[in-house]
């Protein structure tokens, strides 16, 4: 006898952490604890115009520039799709797991 169909019903709500999800001894975990970028917008303020559309984070592209050398990712747009896809990927770049990661065209337009 077959089973019903079972059909994907979304939950209300997720209870799941990132940071339980990327193991202890990654490599990203390693790097993370030597990479201190929060001094980075203070030091690239004069650089960014007061008007307009607000700019992606420069402490995100740094660090998905960061995991492309790292895991030899040349591609920008190979860089992007993967950061969205793996977990510690999305948890080195201080991304949630709703959170949009850039266009690929913006790191050719921050070059």
């Amino acid at each position: 006898m077959m089973g019903p169909k079972q059909e994907a019903q979304a939950a209300l709500f997720y209870e799941f952490s990132l940071e339980e999800h990327v193991p202890q001894d990654h490599l990203l975990r390693s790097i993370d604890r030597f990479v201190d970028l929060d001094d980075i917008r203070q030091y690239l303020a004069e650089f960014y115009s007061h008007t307009g559309r607000p700019s992606i984070d420069p402490e995100l592209l740094i660090r998905m520039l960061l995991v492309g050398y790292c895991f030899g990712i040349r591609s920008e747009r190979w860089l992007c799709e993967e950061v969205h896809l793996n977990l510690a990927y999305r948890w080195f770049c201080r991304l949630g797991l709703t959170d949009p990661v850039p266009n690929h065209s913006t790191f050719s337009k921050n070059r």
